[in-house]
Formats: C-alpha cells, sequence, structure tokens
C-alpha cells in the first residue's frame, strides 16, 4: 500500500520534484479568493446576456476608463428589482464577490445588487474633475494653440456614416474645396468610445502633414456625450501638439474637451467655418487689395508727373543750357584773371632778369675789358700785379676784349 507523499506547504516551497497538483493550486486560489469581502465596483455593461427563463444573466463589466473588463453574473430577481432595465452601454455600480471555480480554473463576479450611475452623481464627478483639470492649468487660454490659416491637411475623428461627418466635409469643401482631409472613422458612443477616439487622435497628432484636428460628433443625451468627458480623452486632447478642434454635440453641450481645446466649436458645421477660410471672401478681399494698390499706384504716378511738370516748367530747366552757360562765364573770367596773373608775373620776373643781366655784365671782367683795361699774365698764366713781378726782356700775355698777344717787357 502507497504511503500519500506529503505536499509543500506554500507555493514558495515547490520544486520540480515535488510540485503541487492543479487541484491544490486550484483551491489555494479558491480560499484565497474567498477571503475578499463583497465590495461595489463601478464599469459599463458591453455584453448582456439575459434570456427568459434563465435564473440568472451573464454580464461583461468594463471599466470607463481603460480596455479592461470582468465577467459578471446577476440573478435575475436583481435584474429586475431595478427601477428601469440595464441596457448595453450604461453605467452601474454593481454589489459583488469574487468567485474562482476550482474545476474550470476560472474567476466569476458573483453579483448581488446592481444600480444605475444617477445624472446627479455623474455631474457632481464632473464637476470635481473639472475643477482638477482647472487647478492643472490645462484651461488656460496661454496654452491654447492658433489654428494655421490655410491648413495643409485637416484631420476629422468622427462617427461612422454620421451627419457630423457629412456636415464637416460639407461645411469645409463649400468654403475651401480644395481642402485635403485625413478621417478616421471610429465609435463615438458606448465603451469604445475613450479608446478609438484617443488612438484616432494620437495618430492623426502624429502625422506631420495634419495641420488641425476636428473631433466631430452630433447631439445626444447626457449620457451619450459622457465619454467626451473621460479624464483619459481629456489629456490626451491637452497633450496634443497638433491644434485641435472640438465640435461635439450642440451649442448647449459641453463636455470636458471642449474646455482644454483650441477652439470650442458649437457644432460640426460651426467647426467647419472655423478651420478654413471663405473662398469667395478671400477672392473679394484679394480683389480689393489689388485695385486699392493699382489705384495708390495711379494716384502716385499721377503725383510724380505732376511733381516733374512743375520742375521742367522752371525757367533753368525751359533753357537748359542756362545753367551750363553761366558756369562757362565763370570758367573764362577766371581763366582770363589767370592769364593776366601770369603774364604780369612774367613781366616783372622778365625785367627782373634783364635788371640782373645788366648788372652781371657791369660787374663782369670782359665788360671791363670793353672798357680798354687789359689783363697782363706771365707764360705760366699767372696774373701779373706788380711791376717788380716783370723781368727785362721778360714775354708777358696781355688779354684784351677782343682777343691776347705777347708781348717784352723793357727796362
Amino acid at each position: 500500500m502507497n504511503t500519500p507523499r506529503s505536499l509543500p506547504a506554500t507555493a514558495r516551497d515547490t520544486t520540480a520534484e515535488e510540485p503541487w497538483p492543479v487541484r491544490t493550486l486550484s483551491m489555494k486560489i479558491s480560499d484565497y479568493v474567498d477571503k475578499m469581502s463583497p465590495l461595489w465596483v463601478e464599469g459599463q455593461i458591453v455584453q448582456l446576456n439575459h434570456r427568459q427563463g434563465m435564473s440568472r444573466a451573464y454580464l461583461t463589466l468594463r471599466d470607463t476608463d481603460v480596455d479592461m473588463s470582468l465577467s459578471v453574473s446577476i440573478p435575475v430577481n436583481a435584474i429586475n428589482a431595478m427601477p428601469s432595465p440595464p441596457q448595453e452601454g450604461a453605467r452601474v455600480v454593481v454589489h459583488l464577490k469574487p468567485q474562482f471555480w476550482t474545476k474550470r480554473g476560472t474567476l466569476q463576479m458573483d453579483a448581488r445588487q446592481m444600480r444605475h450611475v444617477g445624472v446627479g452623481e455623474l455631474l457632481a464627478r464632473l464637476e470635481h474633475l473639472k475643477q482638477l483639470l482647472r487647478s492643472e492649468g490645462l484651461f488656460e487660454p496661454g496654452r491654447k494653440k492658433p489654428l494655421p490659416f490655410l491648413p495643409r491637411r485637416i484631420g476629422l475623428v468622427c462617427g461612422r456614416n454620421t451627419a457630423a461627418e457629412r456636415d464637416v466635409l460639407a461645411g469645409v469643401r463649400r468654403r475651401w474645396p480644395s481642402a485635403a482631409f485625413e478621417i478616421r472613422q471610429v465609435a463615438v458612443q458606448g465603451p469604445d468610445t475613450v479608446p478609438g477616439v484617443s488612438a484616432a487622435l494620437a495618430e492623426l497628432d502624429a502625422r506631420p502633414d495634419v495641420d488641425v484636428i476636428i473631433l466631430a460628433r452630433g447631439g445626444g443625451s447626457f449620457e451619450d456625450l459622457l465619454p467626451f468627458s473621460n479624464e483619459a480623452l481629456v489629456r490626451a486632447v491637452a497633450q496634443a501638439t497638433t491644434p485641435v478642434v472640438s465640435a461635439i454635440g450642440h451649442e448647449t453641450d459641453t463636455p470636458l474637451v471642449d474646455f482644454v481645446a483650441d477652439l470650442r466649436a458649437s457644432t460640426p458645421t460651426h467647426a467647419a467655418s472655423r478651420v478654413v477660410p471663405d473662398r469667395e471672401e478671400e477672392l473679394g478681399g484679394l480683389h480689393t487689395a489689388v485695385t486699392r494698390g493699382r489705384q495708390a499706384l495711379s494716384r502716385r504716378i499721377a503725383a510724380e508727373r505732376r511733381a516733374l511738370t512743375a520742375l521742367t516748367s522752371r525757367p533753368v530747366m525751359t533753357d537748359r543750357a542756362a545753367i551750363l552757360d553761366r558756369h562757362r562765364a565763370d570758367v573764362e573770367a577766371t581763366t582770363h584773371r589767370g592769364r593776366s596773373v601770369l603774364a604780369a608775373r612774367l613781366d616783372r620776373e622778365h625785367d627782373r632778369v634783364a635788371h640782373l643781366a645788366r648788372h652781371l655784365r657791369a660787374v663782369s671782367p670782359q665788360h671791363t675789358l670793353e672798357r680798354g683795361y687789359a689783363v697782363v699774365r706771365h707764360p705760366d698764366g699767372t696774373i701779373v700785379r706788380d711791376q717788380d713781378e716783370v723781368e727785362v726782356e721778360g714775354l708777358l700775355r696781355v688779354t684784351v676784349a677782343r682777343g691776347d698777344f705777347a708781348v717784352r717787357a723793357v727796362g
């Protein structure tokens, strides 16, 4: 007879040689789950299986912010006790107790009660979230980005085949026929709205050719527009780098995305009128500007022509040689004065030269010789200055005004 082997007491004590059997793990998980107390959980019904004749109904309860869900079973009597039967997409709070089914290894939420989330309670939560976002500065006008004058491509997030999409497309193309769109059709009502719109917004925001994004949805009930007040979606709009236009519902509807969007449009048609200029108005303005420019240019040319006519009508301009004649006379007078001064200066210099020449001739040896004097030299060329220097019968050289000759001295 085989003796039952002892099992490890805790999960950390298990090994490959001493594992737990599946039943042990299932029982351990069941024991752990059974220790949890019943609790209230809020979520959105995305699937409801309520068949007639069944004692229990089954539904999928999804988180309102992220893509997480739980399977819930609830007695039909608990559903029938509600003031109004729940519908898919409704926000509810459920009082439940987790249960682990050891045979199948599945976790099931066993509900005892279910209530609709009241409008008053939702409004209070939205107001609290609104104040929180405002305190973070997400509603400040200074952080809002200006819309481009003429976007290269318009991103549009809307429902599938909705009137809001048609209104935006028709409004934009009526004002600017060549406008280009990048459209993302997603769920704009129900539990898939927040993840769908957020993903489409992120995709369009990442495209460099998309210059503005429009979030468009037609009117609806307060509950229908609740996804556009979801904190995750509101923060996604606030963090977008591309300008975002919110066109959700009608004029009286104010989901929280309206406060963080760079521009709030009262309707999808209003959004179309704000993202592109009116082609006819721009052409009219361009025509007016061109006309005014031409008129201003014509006036300027006419004024310049009048000024030119007045200038050319002056006497100095009618006889264009008059100004040259005046300057020519000045040049001629200056030339005449220069010549006169130069002639007088030359005459004075001529007189001075003549005077110097006469003085030079008067003091020159030649002039002395011409007056009858002579120069007597020894044969070696020295001048005789004393008679004692002359020897009897000595030869001497006599220079006169016109020539020289030799003489012999006598006693």
